[in-house]
C-alpha cells in the first residue's frame, strides 16, 4: 500500500460570500441527539476531466463561500440554550477550508478504488476533539491535489446539522457552483420542525416501546470495554459472485430468495458478528437499521425536496443469541426484512416523540447493538463538477471512530468491473480474526462445515 504526506496550506476560515441572515435556527428532534454529537468523516476521490481549471482547489473554495451563501447555517456556530438543547447561531463566522498536495496518482490509491485507502488521514484536516461541536467551526474541509490532475474532497461535518443525504446534498451545491451554474440545483430547505414531536412523551408511545434492556447476564461485552482505537477495521467485498453464494443458501422458492442485497449481506454480518464476540446463547442481540425517510417506503411524511437535516429512523431487531445463529439464513434475512417494513406512520411518529424523550438513539441502557446503513446511493450521479467525475469514496474508517461501531454498505466496483457492495466493520482483534473465518464459511458454499461451525460456537 502506497505512503504519503500531504503538504498542507494554513488553515484558513471562509464566510459566505454575501451577507446572510443573522438568526438562531432551532434543530430537530433528530438533530438534537446526544449520539450525533460529532463530526462525521467522508471523502471522494475525483479524476479529472477536460476543461479542468488550473487549481481544483482553488475553483472548490470559491464555489464553497458561494454555497454558503444559500446553506449559511453550516457557516454559524452551535450553542445549548437553557434547556441543553442544541440551536445554531446563524453568524457567518465561517468553515475551516485546507488546501493540499501529494505526490500521488489516483490510480496509487488502488485499482480497483477501494477502501481501506492509504494515508486517509492525510486527506483529512484537522477538527481537534471529534466530539466537542459546541461553538466550534461546522464544516471542516481539505481539497488535496493530485499529480495527475484528478483531487481528493475529504470533510468532516458536524451530524447534528446533516445527515449523509444532508451532506451530499451540501456538497453538491458546491460542485453545481464550480460546474458554472448561478445557484445550486436544489434550494435548501430548513423546516426542522417537521421532525420535531409536537409533544414530549412522558412514557413510551404504544406504536413503538424500545426492546427491554438486557439484563440477564453479566458477562462484559467487548464492544464497550475494548476501547474504538484498539480495535482493527477491516472491509468485506460483495460482488455478484458472492452475493449468489449467499441468496443459494436459502430454499428455492422461499420468500427471502428476493431480498436485496443489503438485506441478504446485512442478516449474514449479523451472524458473523454474534458468533465473533462471543456472546451467551441466551443474551439479546439488536440489530438497528439506519433508513432514509426520503425513500419511497415514507408515502406518509412527505419530507420537502431540499430538507438536508437528519431525517433518518432506526428500527430495532432483536433475537436471543441462541435464535439468531441457530435459525435458517431464510429467518433471519425475514426478520431484517420486517424490521424494515414495520416502520409505519405511527412508528415513526413515536420514534420522534422518543427520541425526543431520550434525547439518544439508541438508548445508553441498550447494549449488544449492531447498526448498519446502507450509503450505497448516497452520492450517486450527484457529485458532477463537469470537469471532475466521481471515481469512488465513502465514510472512512477514520476520524471519530465510536461511531462507526457499526457497519456502512457503500457502492463500488471489484476488480472485474462490477457493481459491488463494500461492507466496514470495526472489531477487537480476536473477534475480527473469528470474524474472517465465519464470513469464509458463508462463502465457501460447504453448508455441513457451516452448520458445525455454528454449532461449536454457542
Amino acid at each position: 500500500m502506497a505512503t504519503f504526506t500531504a503538504h498542507r496550506s494554513e488553515p484558513e476560515v471562509l464566510s459566505p460570500a454575501r451577507a446572510t441572515p443573522r438568526e438562531t435556527k432551532a434543530l430537530s428532534d433528530l438533530d438534537d441527539q446526544r449520539t450525533l454529537r460529532y463530526y462525521e468523516t467522508v471523502v471522494g476521490f475525483f479524476r479529472s476531466n477536460s476543461g479542468r481549471p488550473d487549481n481544483p482547489a482553488r475553483a472548490i473554495r470559491a464555489a464553497l463561500m458561494e454555497a454558503l451563501v444559500y446553506y449559511y447555517p453550516i457557516a454559524g456556530r452551535l450553542r445549548e440554550d437553557g434547556a441543553g438543547r442544541l440551536v445554531v447561531d446563524c453568524t457567518a463566522e465561517g468553515v475551516v477550508f485546507v488546501e493540499a498536495y501529494v505526490d500521488a496518482r489516483l490510480e496509487d490509491f488502488g485499482e480497483p478504488l477501494l477502501p481501506p485507502y492509504p494515508c486517509v488521514e492525510e486527506l483529512l484536516c484537522d477538527v481537534g476533539d471529534t466530539r466537542a461541536v459546541v461553538g466550534k467551526p461546522l464544516l471542516f474541509m481539505q481539497v488535496t491535489r493530485l499529480k495527475c490532475g484528478g483531487f481528493v474532497l475529504g470533510f468532516h461535518i458536524c451530524h447534528n446539522l446533516a445527515d449523509g443525504f444532508g451532506m451530499a446534498q451540501f456538497i453538491k451545491a458546491v460542485a453545481d457552483i464550480a460546474r458554472g451554474e448561478a445557484e445550486p440545483t436544489i434550494l435548501p430547505v430548513w423546516d426542522r420542525d417537521l421532525l420535531t414531536a409536537r409533544t414530549i412523551a412522558r412514557s413510551y408511545p404504544a406504536a413503538y416501546q424500545p426492546p427491554a434492556t438486557d439484563l440477564g447476564s453479566t458477562a462484559r461485552d467487548m464492544m464497550l470495554s475494548t476501547p474504538p482505537r484498539s480495535m482493527v477495521a477491516r472491509y468485506f467485498l460483495f460482488g455478484p459472485r458472492e452475493v449468489s453464494t449467499l441468496r443459494d443458501r436459502i430454499p428455492a422458492g422461499h420468500p427471502a430468495r428476493s431480498a436485496t442485497i443489503f438485506e441478504l449481506v446485512t442478516a449474514v454480518m449479523w451472524r458473523c458478528r454474534t458468533v465473533a464476540l462471543g456472546y451467551e446463547a441466551g443474551q439479546l442481540v439488536r440489530l438497528m437499521i439506519t433508513m432514509n425517510a426520503r425513500g419511497r417506503w415514507n408515502n406518509h411524511t412527505p419530507i420537502p425536496w431540499g430538507y438536508y437535516g437528519n431525517a433518518h429512523v432506526s428500527p430495532i431487531a432483536e433475537a436471543t443469541v441462541g435464535e439468531l445463529c441457530g435459525q435458517p439464513l431464510a429467518d433471519t434475512v425475514e426478520l431484517v426484512r420486517e424490521t424494515k417494513h414495520r416502520m409505519t406512520k405511527e412508528r415513526m411518529e413515536s420514534m420522534v416523540q422518543t427520541v425526543a424523550s431520550l434525547r439518544e438513539w439508541p438508548p445508553s441502557s441498550m447494549d449488544k447493538v449492531y447498526e448498519v446503513s446502507d450509503i450505497r446511493w448516497t452520492a450517486v450521479n450527484v457529485l458532477k463538477f463537469g470537469w471532475a467525475e466521481l471515481a469512488g469514496g465513502g465514510i472512512p474508517l477514520a476520524g471519530d471512530l465510536t461511531s462507526k461501531l457499526g457497519s456502512d454498505h457503500v457502492r463500488c466496483t471489484n476488480e472485474n468491473g462490477e457493481v459491488s457492495t463494500v461492507v466496514s466493520m470495526l472489531l477487537p482483534r480476536l473477534a475480527m480474526d473469528r470474524f474472517k473465518e465465519e464470513i469464509a464459511l458463508w462463502l465457501s458454499g460447504k453448508d455441513e462445515e457451516k452448520n458445525l461451525t455454528l454449532m461449536s460456537s454457542l
